[in-house]
């Protein structure tokens, strides 16, 4: 790369902290950095053009699992593990807003609802069943119960009776959000350059040596938020996942407000105004969606279709306005993975698809590891 006398003095002489991602974990790295460090040289390199991966690509919504995603969960980890993975979600969600504010956020307390179609009876049924075991264990933290059972007021079609309602759920703006983390960044003097891979690096007692896609250089510390993007790195401990989305075009007088999940959370939908997203659907395919590669599937966008037409608008003319997908970073447990992997090197990965409740908590982690 022809770089200048000018760049090698400001961008890349005497680095003390360079974060690998500028998603919500390594923008919060990268100000809890600058909170620690107050006059150190922080930059941020990343692959995209904006944040690759789900940062500015997620549903927005304000979450920390559905009543069946908590059930299963205990069916797979211990009772503490599953209370300490919500209270980190929890935690990081209000950490979010007080960093960036409800305005800012447009963060809505409308609340989360899971329903169930008529042909998951079994699930229907566990879930009343153990609701009030749930609720007993997640009162400690807040206080009442979360979950209750409503009639449904929202006119869906093939589902059962009753929704399961969470008064704690919310839905955010995911674009104002990352602007906001954006621009609080470079108002903290902390560099980003976009469009740069790293290739590979090698740590020593000098620091570490970053290879990316145009130049190389020294950073004192290095720490990867790449999530969805991190199983080399964490030898196969992450996987990636992509989830495919779509919106509507605006409907005349929606009446549908909240963040809703379906089957197990694997589809969910919310509204934004007067418009319907609508995402999920990766259990259609597990091989075929753990991918780091973007794109779509007839398969899953016809399945969220017929859900959209069936069971959610099923009086309702629409226009599909625009579909994409994103990366998240899963694994074989959904604690996520914050640690030291070397002398000088650190990263935080593998939030379970839920980055917007704890990727700010990650964040922070990581940056107080170093």
């Amino acid at each position: 790369m022809n770089v200048s006398y000018w760049e090698l003095k400001n961008w890349f002489t005497n680095v003390d902290y360079t974060v690998v991602g500028s998603g919500i974990v390594g923008l919060h790295t990268a100000l809890r950095l600058r909170e620690r460090f107050p006059d150190s040289k922080i930059l941020i390199l990343e692959k995209g053009i904006l944040p690759d991966g789900a940062s500015t690509k997620n549903a927005g919504f304000a979450c920390f699992g559905s009543l069946s995603e908590i059930i299963e969960d205990l069916r797979n980890y211990s009772e503490e593990e599953v209370i300490q993975l919500i209270q980190k979600r929890w935690n990081g969600l209000q950490l979010l807003r007080k960093r960036l504010g409800d305005a800012t956020l447009d963060f809505k307390p409308y609340g989360g609802y899971e329903i169930f179609l008529k042909e998951d009876e079994r699930t229907y049924a566990e879930c009343l069943q153990k609701m009030p075991f749930i609720n007993e264990i997640l009162k400690p933290l807040f206080r009442t119960d979360v979950f209750t059972k409503e009639v449904d007021r929202f006119d869906f079609k093939g589902i059962h009776e009753y929704l399961i309602f969470n008064p704690f759920e919310g839905q955010l703006d995911t674009g104002n959000m990352m602007q906001a983390l954006l621009k609080e960044t470079i108002a903290n003097n902390i560099l980003i350059l976009n469009q740069q891979t790293v290739k590979e690096f090698h740590d020593s007692d000098k620091g570490v040596e970053v290879h990316t896609t145009d130049f190389t250089f020294t950073s004192k510390k290095v720490l990867f938020a790449t999530n969805g993007f991190a199983d080399t790195l964490t030898n196969g401990a992450v996987r990636p996942a992509r989830a495919q989305v779509l919106i509507t075009e605006p409907i005349p007088n929606l009446d549908i407000k909240g963040a809703f999940h379906i089957d197990g959370g694997y589809y969910y939908f919310r509204n934004i105004g007067d418009r319907i997203l609508f995402g999920g659907g990766r259990n259609l395919d597990f091989e075929g969606e753990a991918t780091s590669e973007f794109g779509l599937t007839e398969k899953i966008q016809n399945r969220l279709e017929q859900l959209l037409s069936e069971v959610i608008l099923p009086n309702t003319p629409y226009k599909i306005a625009h579909r994409w997908s994103g990366i998240m970073g899963l694994g074989s447990h959904k604690k996520p993975i914050v640690e030291q992997l070397s002398p000088n090197v650190y990263c935080g990965v593998r939030l379970g698809g839920m980055g917007v409740a704890i990727g700010s908590l990650v964040g922070q982690e990581l940056a107080d590891l170093v």
